[in-house]
């Protein structure tokens, strides 16, 4: 609790910020939450492969500072920054011409404006956003995860009225509608660099873990990096494309199911999310474990990150079942369209509350097998079953043209099944092995 709670804080500040711009977006218009949804989706797509191996620095932090080699620890988030930077053109790149994807998959013409709008300002932000993510990984990675907390939450604090202020016109600024959204995460994401900077150059860290003398490459250190991250990074890359694309395949129904999944989507996210500082917590304890060559209590930490993940998600499961329709209309914008959005939405409600459990299972097993470097395996298993899922979904909504819910529950049916697979790699027990561990620790 003491470690991931300040975790989940974080990460519901993010949910709650997201959250909040959506809510802006749909009293905008229909066309608006849908666009931010498909921008939002497209922005961690084009980071997702960076982001993947990047965060992967809070298990390799974790587990240098179980071994005892605290000045190791900031060397890590050296070479995350490096990635961060080397990821650069690509990243201008997929914000020139990354916008095109929303017209080829038969979007509206006024919903592909407002996506590609949307998204372009988001990449605006993209390397403060990697950059924050490796100095979130370290602080968490030594155990520090109130300065994630307070980075965070002060991004929020400011995200929050400043985006309602550039998407309405407050208090002097111009109405700038979905790209004032845009902006205001962008400068709270680089305001919240500013926060950890100031804690991570103060003196007295400085002086604790030997920072001016990480600032260096370290090529053992960034092969171990990519040895290990680059699985976790094409993971969250071909996932997130299969998911960008399910999404894409499913607003092809129109604007009023993509309105009505990107409200349901906006309660997953509130129930999600905040599990994944859970998610951070466990992987953070079991990277120690290995690094100290000791996994005897790894069990305490699975079980308590399993009843902690389990009470949650079981309790917001509960509320959204019996509340599920006055949650669909709060976002009742009292649009002509909203009536069909608001029955479709309370539908899929159902199926968001079936797979809530598979999520909370699939993060507490994920962060543990991360954290004793067990990412290859993680990486062929849901590559290959989000693929398939994929592949069903062309199937069902573009061959067959079948109706929106069964696309849901072909979304919902695959989540189960990895919660199911995760489960079994984790109580087989393979990733324990001493001889695997070993491999794990070597920087060659």
């Amino acid at each position: 609790m003491r470690l991931a709670l300040p975790m989940v804080v974080s990460q519901a500040s993010f949910a709650v910020m997201v959250f909040t711009d959506r809510v802006f977006m749909s009293y905008l218009g229909a066309e608006h939450i849908a666009a931010a949804l498909g921008g939002g989706v497209a922005l961690f797509f084009c980071l997702s492969l960076f982001l993947g191996v990047i965060t992967y620095g809070n298990a390799l932090v974790a587990q240098y500072y179980g071994a005892g080699a605290f000045h190791k620890c900031p060397r890590v988030t050296t070479q995350g920054v490096l990635i961060a930077l080397c990821s650069a053109p690509l990243l201008l790149l997929g914000a020139l011409f990354g916008g095109d994807v929303f017209a080829m998959m038969g979007h509206a013409p006024a919903l592909v404006e407002l996506e590609r709008t949307y998204f372009q300002v988001l990449m605006l932000g993209s390397l403060f956003i990697l950059i924050k993510a490796a100095l979130a990984s370290y602080f968490a990675g030594i155990g520090r995860t109130r300065v994630v907390m307070v980075a965070d939450v002060l991004g929020t604090l400011l995200n929050v009225p400043l985006s309602w202020a550039l998407v309405f016109g407050k208090f002097g600024l111009p109405a700038l509608g979905i790209v004032g959204a845009g902006l205001g995460t962008v400068i709270a994401t680089l305001f919240s660099v500013g926060i950890f900077l100031l804690f991570y150059l103060s003196m007295q860290h400085r002086q604790q873990f030997a920072v001016a003398r990480s600032m260096v490459f370290d090529r053992g250190i960034m092969r171990r990096y990519l040895r290990l991250g680059l699985p976790s990074g094409l993971e969250n890359f071909l996932n997130t494309a299969s998911f960008n694309l399910f999404l894409l395949l499913f607003q092809s129904y129109g604007v009023v199911e993509g309105a009505a999944m990107a409200i349901v989507f906006n309660w997953d996210m509130l129930s999600f999310v905040p599990m994944v500082g859970l998610n951070i917590g466990v992987m953070t304890l079991i990277g120690r474990f290995v690094g100290a060559g000791d996994l005897r209590r790894a069990n305490e930490v699975i079980a308590s990150g399993f009843l902690l993940a389990i009470g949650y998600s079981g309790m917001l499961a509960i509320l959204f079942l019996v509340w599920r329709t006055e949650l669909v209309l709060l976002f009742d914008n009292g649009g002509q369209d909203f009536a069909a959005i608001a029955e479709l939405g309370s539908r899929m409600m159902v199926g968001l509350v079936t797979y809530m459990l598979a999520d909370a299972t699939l993060l507490i097993c994920g962060g543990a097998l991360r954290g004793a470097g067990d990412t290859r395996w993680i990486m062929v298993t849901s590559i290959t079953v989000h693929w398939l899922m994929l592949a069903v979904q062309y199937w069902v909504i573009i061959v067959r043209r079948d109706e929106p819910m069964l696309s849901w529950w072909v979304f919902v049916a695959m989540l189960l099944l990895l919660a199911g697979l995760y489960l079994g790699r984790l109580f087989g027990g393979v990733w324990r092995q001493p001889e695997r561990l070993a491999r794990v620790m070597r920087e060659s």
